[in-house]
């Protein structure tokens, strides 16, 4: 037999098997998308596979038969991306904790197919699919334990055209326009689909002396629809990613502001990585006091720019500096070398035996001035919630911490600067730097402490979210690492500077204050909550529309959707 000829035979059976099992094809349909959308995460460069994965998501969910199909697919996709892209946080603790939580997150996406094959019967239906998603990433941020916004759309687009609208309507925005782009895509797609189908079917003919009947009067009406229609896709397509290029013109310069201030990260590194790293936590607080120091020898001997502030990062000094007078005294000796206050990255043990994760103002011989208790505190690793319902499926949940949630305003001055914190998870929260931008912030920072996560992309994850907090609020941002990566980005989301991981380092550079706001920034979250409300009204619409009498309606891409509820 050919090779030809055996090639089509294996062509032929695969056909075969997924005409015969299009269940089968379409679960596989629906993985390859959430793999899609993984790998437009870093560090991977791929931001351009979001909405292509979008696109074949909605595709594959539009073919499913019921709504319980629609979620059962969604769910597939969903651990298609959350199992390969959540992975770090099982890293010590073994694979239970991340995939209990990939699977949690898959539920969300779940949600979302259900969504989509409830409203793709609806005329411009791509429109409504991307505020369904904008609805479902806005639901996860927010519910249960405060929400897990890890793995929105616009977390993956640090490189991407979309990346400027962040400045208009934040993540968000960001999410919607590549989820539009997306369903976009897949309308286009069925519309090519359905032409083909019509072409090659059989078509009748009209005598030159037949009156024109009703039926052709509405064909033609049609055609117009259908024209039209085309002409919407091809224009979302275009528009959607061209006019984050055209913003990117608006965004701010690296010296664009009411005047500079020269700020240093202090990269310390640690002993060892894994939850034990604060077991030397002495060994900790001395590696970033010695980089300060070595840091004031540089300035000393004129190979630095003298800095006004100085960054350390979070759990930088593990042992309370409040309670213990040796911290204190090595952290005021730092201070007074480098000539500079420190925002120091601080545990500090409260009266009942809880503990605050905070960022202190440390003034010198002064000490300690302003602070940051962290207000979004993580589930399941800061505190546990529930933890004796837990304890009892894992050993691993007397290992959680006792922290407490502080509150305030999410800034502190330094320098007259007033300086936005997020510290480490509270940055993937929309919530954290508007609550500073409120409070005047001028500059951003985010201490953190990526060492308890190991080698892994989630510190490449959390650069990205900060790269996109700085250009949805028009403010430079600084990330202060324990172990890496540190660094020093724009107002436009360029990285100007940056560490290797595991290598103790001091970045130092000449940063604006702002005070100008973006339209993000006054909005807030309304852009969301009206996304939110249209996708209720839509889905309200829809279930009105399965209830008529009519078993099949046409949207507006010509293909047949089937309305069986279940």
């Amino acid at each position: 037999m050919s090779r030809e000829r055996v090639a089509a035979g294996r062509g032929g059976g695969l056909r075969r098997v997924f005409g015969r099992y299009p269940a089968l094809s379409r679960a596989l349909s629906a993985i390859v998308a959430g793999v899609l959308l993984f790998g437009s995460f870093p560090p991977r460069p791929w931001w351009f596979l979001a909405p292509i994965g979008i696109a074949v998501l909605t595709l594959t969910v539009r073919g499913a038969n019921r709504l319980r199909g629609g979620f059962g697919y969604g769910f597939l996709a969903g651990l298609g991306f959350f199992v390969p892209l959540l992975p770090w946080t099982g890293i010590y603790v073994g694979p239970v904790p991340w995939l209990a939580l990939s699977t949690t997150c898959a539920v969300y996406v779940g949600l979302f197919g259900l969504l989509v094959r409830l409203l793709c019967s609806l005329p411009v239906w791509p429109l409504w699919v991307a505020l369904a998603w904008t609805t479902t990433e806005w639901i996860r941020s927010s519910f249960p334990f405060g929400g897990f916004p890890w793995g929105r759309l616009a977390f993956g687009q640090a490189d991407g055209w979309y990346l400027p609208l962040a400045m208009v309507g934040g993540t968000p925005l960001i999410g919607f326009a590549v989820a539009l782009t997306g369903a976009a895509a897949a309308a286009a797609v069925l519309r090519v689909m359905s032409r083909t189908s019509a072409g090659s079917g059989d078509s009748t003919t009209m005598s030159d002396n037949e009156p024109e009947s009703s039926a052709a009067v509405a064909t033609a009406a049609g055609s117009r629809t259908s024209r039209l229609g085309t002409a919407a896709l091809a224009v979302t397509l275009v528009i959607m990613p061209l006019t984050g290029l055209i913003l990117r013109s608006a965004l701010p310069g690296p010296d664009d502001g009411d005047r500079m201030v020269t700020v240093a990260a202090i990269q310390g590194s640690v002993p060892r990585l894994g939850l034990d790293f604060n077991a030397q936590r002495r060994a900790v607080l001395d590696n970033h006091v010695r980089r300060t120091e070595e840091l004031a020898h540089a300035v000393a001997q004129g190979e630095v720019r003298k800095p006004d502030i100085v960054i350390w990062p979070e759990n930088s000094s593990d042992i309370d500096p409040l309670r213990n007078a040796d911290a204190a005294a090595l952290i005021s000796r730092a201070s007074e070398q480098i000539g500079a206050p420190i925002l120091v990255g601080a545990v500090l043990v409260n009266s009942d035996h809880t503990t605050t994760n905070s960022v202190i103002v440390w003034n010198g011989a002064a000490g300690p001035g302003e602070r940051h208790d962290k207000k979004i505190i993580q589930p399941f690793g800061e505190y546990l919630p529930m933890r004796s319902f837990f304890r009892l499926f894992s050993d691993y949940a007397d290992r959680a911490g006792y922290f407490v949630p502080g509150s305030g305003s999410g800034a502190v001055r330094a320098d007259g600067a007033e300086i936005g914190v997020a510290t480490c998870y509270e940055v993937a929260f929309d919530r954290a730097f508007r609550d500073s931008m409120h409070a005047g912030a001028q500059l951003l920072a985010v201490p953190t402490n990526n060492a308890t996560f190991g080698d892994s992309e989630m510190t490449y994850q959390q650069l990205a979210m900060s790269r996109v907090r700085a250009v949805e609020h028009g403010r430079a941002l600084v990330v202060a690492a324990t172990s890496g990566v540190s660094a020093i980005i724009g107002a436009d989301g360029a990285v100007q500077q940056e560490t290797t991981k595991f290598v103790p380092a001091a970045l130092v550079a000449e940063l604006p204050l702002r005070s100008s706001t973006t339209p993000a920034t006054r909005f807030g979250p309304t852009p969301e909550l009206l996304a939110v409300i249209m996708t209720v009204a839509a889905v309200v619409a829809a279930i009105l529309r399965r209830r008529t009498p009519h078993a099949e309606t046409t949207p507006d891409d010509g293909a047949v959707v089937d309305q069986r509820v279940v």
